[in-house]
């Protein structure tokens, strides 16, 4: 009993301790790590219009890949930043 008492206090500090726990950013999802699609190309002796239509295609293409990987790129940064100011 007596040792039991004694024992009792190196016990319970042993549960006190705390255990540093080192947090890695996760890494990016799959889907986007998926590059931007392939633009058109135009076809030999193509019409104007023909021409016209592909550009177009291949502008909002470009465009709405860009402001997708843009604004991932800005939360991305910001989730970093939150991240590493916790630890």
């Amino acid at each position: 009993m007596k040792y039991t008492i004694l024992l009792m206090p190196l016990l319970l500090t042993g549960c006190f301790k705390s255990i540093p726990v080192k947090m890695s950013f996760p890494d990016a999802p799959a889907e986007m790590k998926v590059s931007c699609p392939s633009l058109k190309e135009v076809k030999d002796n193509a019409e104007m219009s023909d021409i016209l239509q592909v550009v177009a295609a291949n502008y909002g293409a470009y465009h709405e890949c860009k402001n997708k990987l843009d604004a991932w790129i800005e939360w991305h940064k910001q989730q970093k930043q939150i991240s590493d100011s916790v630890k």
